[in-house]
């Protein structure tokens, strides 16, 4: 975790290790099985630590790996002082984070703080009684006048928010599973609780969190407000003056609602709340309006041209930037943005390129870097996403056919992130000796770790050059972002200016070619510094490019 390795003196916002840093994020159930019970673990991580070394790897974020029932596959937490067993024991955490460290590799945990699992001990407790210590760690309310539910607030999973609980005559809140209480952050002794178990775990020498849904926890249900609560801010400045003040950590928040001006509350470098945010423009940017992400729009590079620009733009001087195409909640990039089956590799490549060339800190999820795609089920048996099995539910109720949902949910359901991590061609793809939790995708006997690293044209490579470029080149990590030909559907055109330095980066997004006039403001002459297809040290008045052919100049002087 190094600054970049050329300082350029034109740098003037204050480094921090992170801005040059690439995270990896590991959904640990599908990483790599040591003991063969179908499970990913984290002494298989450990395991697998050399590749991450080898692919140039800072960060691994790793999905949550506490003690949990999996009802949302650790997202509903009993014990955030211990690890479920599936996954191993503390001591293998601590060597995991002494092994990696070695490394040069730092270990972010998820913080799942707007709930808990209903199994969790405050939440057991809470159940009890009315007079009950706990029972203001959880929002509870009276049913309305007819008996009915307190409000209308729905879940994100679909139905209801409020859950009775008869033994004590009251519902509880739940924005996601039944089985994931909200906790009350208006409760002090619950601030207090969350901050204590942060500091323990920054104790034992993690890296930082990445915060789960952090935008949630200022709810104020009776004002029927879920995100962006009066209070949410106040919360997290709390958080920062109790565990992250005074410890050189990275944070990133998950924030689905967030707006470029609210970014800058959570990420301004003078707000004392959070390292960075994720934002999800980009992404709802493709969801149809009424379906939302279950029924796809059409793929639009001009829109999705105009969110990165503004993004970029509007953290240009402040605040920082995540840059990611897709995570354990998301489809597999080259599926949703680029074309996996006539050009996967190209695709995979330029998709890369255009990404971890812009301003922020760069997400690579598991697969990534190897081309993972889609995985194609025929069937709601082979899904195991409590969402998507509650969303076909529902669905099938309204009258959606089996077949159209299975279109629709191989295109955007979570599990497609979900499905095992591609090794090699041996079976099971080299995930597990034994019967993996959910379905291989049956493509990895040739989209595979093994082959990938073995192959010096692979997208592994290109991620790795890509990585490589963001440490030695200060013009990646601080240099001004311009975009160019913003109305051309199929071109993805930008510079990034530092002093008297320029990179220039051409993309074709497109499964055909193209012939691409460029003003005279574009022309130059430079260091190739990647491409996909062949080195490119001039750009002229004209370019020729293949379908979905990239390349990055960078000029000086």
């Amino acid at each position: 975790m190094t600054d970049a390795a050329r300082p350029n003196p034109a740098v003037t916002e204050e480094r921090r290790w992170w801005h040059a840093s690439t995270v990896y994020q590991i959904y640990p159930r599908s990483f790599a099985d040591s003991n063969g019970d179908g499970i990913g673990d984290i002494p298989g991580l450990i395991g697998r630590l050399d590749y991450l070394e080898n692919l140039g790897i800072d960060v691994i974020w790793l999905s949550p790996i506490y003690t949990s029932p999996m009802d949302d596959n650790g997202y509903d937490i009993a014990d955030y002082q211990d690890i479920a067993p599936e996954f191993g024991t503390l001591a293998d955490f601590d060597r995991l984070v002494t092994e990696a460290k070695a490394r040069g590799i730092g270990i972010l945990l998820d913080l799942v703080v707007n709930h808990t699992s209903d199994e969790h001990a405050w939440f057991v407790e809470a159940c009890k009684g009315r007079d009950n210590p706990f029972r203001d760690f959880y929002v509870w309310r009276d049913p309305a006048s007819d008996g009915g539910v307190p409000n209308e607030l729905a879940s994100h999973f679909g139905g209801s928010a409020w859950e009775f609980h008869a033994p004590t005559g009251q519902y509880y809140l739940h924005l996601f599973s039944r089985r994931q209480p909200d906790l009350n952050w208006e409760n002090p002794k619950v601030r207090a609780e969350v901050y204590r178990m942060m500091n323990w775990w920054l104790d034992r020498g993690i890296a930082g969190f990445r915060m789960d849904v952090i935008d949630l926890i200022g709810k104020q249900v009776d004002a029927k407000i879920t995100s962006d609560g009066p209070h949410l801010h106040d919360y997290l400045q709390d958080m920062h003056r109790e565990t992250l003040a005074h410890r050189d950590v990275l944070t990133v928040g998950e924030t689905w609602s967030v707006t470029p001006s609210s970014a800058l509350l959570y990420s301004g470098r003078e707000r004392g709340e959070l390292s960075m945010v994720f934002q999800f423009e980009h992404v709802t940017q493709r969801w149809d309006e009424t379906y939302g992400k279950w029924r796809s729009k059409p793929f639009d590079l001009v829109a999705l041209k105009a969110v990165f620009s503004k993004w970029q733009q509007a953290l240009s001087e402040d605040g920082w930037n995540s840059l990611f195409w897709g995570n354990h909640d998301l489809p597999r990039a080259v599926s949703r943005y680029g074309d996996d089956k006539a050009f996967p590799v190209q695709s995979a490549k330029t998709l890369a390129t255009v990404l971890h060339l812009m301003k922020g800190t760069p997400y690579v999820y598991q697969g990534e870097e190897i081309g993972m795609t889609n995985a194609p089920f025929r069937s709601i048996d082979q899904y195991r996403d409590i969402e998507t099995l509650n969303m076909y539910r529902l669905q099938r109720k309204a009258g959606l056919s089996p077949e159209a949902f299975i279109l629709g949910a191989n295109e955007n359901s979570r599990d497609n992130a979900r499905t095992p991590m591609q090794w090699s061609e041996e079976p099971h793809g080299g995930f597990s000796e034994g019967t993996p939790w959910i379905e291989m995708n049956p493509n990895y006997v040739t989209i595979n770790a093994e082959a990938a690293v073995a192959d010096e044209s692979s997208v592994f490579h290109h991620y790795r050059r890509l990585i490589t470029l963001r440490k030695t080149h200060d013009v990646i990590v601080y240099g001004h972002y311009q975009s160019w030909l913003d109305q051309h559907p199929q071109a993805f055109v930008y510079t990034r200016s530092l002093g008297d330095e320029r990179l220039t980066v051409i993309a074709n997004i497109a499964s055909e070619a193209l012939s691409l006039d460029l003003p005279d403001e574009l022309r130059t002459t430079g260091e190739p510094l990647i491409w996909t297809h062949a080195p490119v040290a001039t750009i002229g008045e004209s370019l020729q490019l293949a379908a979905w052919e990239s390349l990055a100049l960078l000029s000086r002087g």
